[in-house]
């Protein structure tokens, strides 16, 4: 089995011209690769009220197999604690972009295997999530008392992926607090029958 290249000859993302059909004549690559992420949610999905975001810093794009790492590191540091239904943990990203390689041979004789840049479209060797700066990679939801733990999470998770990234939390206590006070501030006055009369028959 060939060994796993480094990241950096596939981080910069550039027009993808890989789209894949079920239709022949639709599809530019001749098959898709095997997605390796084994799962998107983990824990009870239900309504906490703390939201803790890990959020992409750069312009990149990350390999099924760097995601699918960091999920397992996130999933296995608060599982330790809070166990399998004491969170929520969701990933935000998809793979959807398809990367190619030209195959180059090297070494003696390798002048009657390669084939130079005469068909450098290349072949389907993986697939890659496009991530725009500012976008959310993951989701934690838990309770106040673990709201550090959520973060120490998303940072261990942060060290699987090829770029910067920094942690947003969300408090939906002060949202769902400001509703209600704004629920009860604003009133309507009670129209008057008078008041939707004309001003000749209001007078009489």
């Amino acid at each position: 089995m060939a060994r796993l290249r480094k990241f950096c000859a596939y981080r910069s993302i550039k027009r993808p011209y890989t789209r894949y059909s079920k239709y022949k004549a639709k599809s530019f690559v001749r098959a898709r690769p095997a997605n390796r992420i084994a799962r998107y949610v983990s824990g009870k999905e239900q309504d906490y009220p703390f939201l803790i975001h890990l959020v992409a810093k750069n312009k990149v794009q990350i390999r099924d197999n760097a995601i699918e790492s960091a999920r397992l590191t996130a999933n296995r540091t608060i599982e330790k604690v809070l166990g399998k239904i004491g969170f929520y943990l969701k990933v935000r990203i998809y793979p959807h972009h398809i990367m190619r390689e030209n195959p180059l041979a090297a070494g003696a004789g390798a002048d009657r295997l390669s084939t130079g840049m005469a068909h450098s479209f290349g072949k389907p060797i993986g697939v890659a999530a496009q991530v725009r700066v500012g976008q959310e990679l993951y989701t934690i939801g838990t309770t106040k008392e673990h709201v550090a733990l959520a973060r120490t999470a998303l940072k261990k998770a942060a060290k699987k992926l090829p770029l910067v990234c920094g942690i947003k939390v969300d408090d939906l206590t002060i949202t769902s607090k400001s509703k209600n006070l704004l629920a009860t501030t604003i009133t309507t006055e009670p129209t008057k029958k008078e008041d939707n009369l004309p001003a000749e028959q209001a007078n009489a």
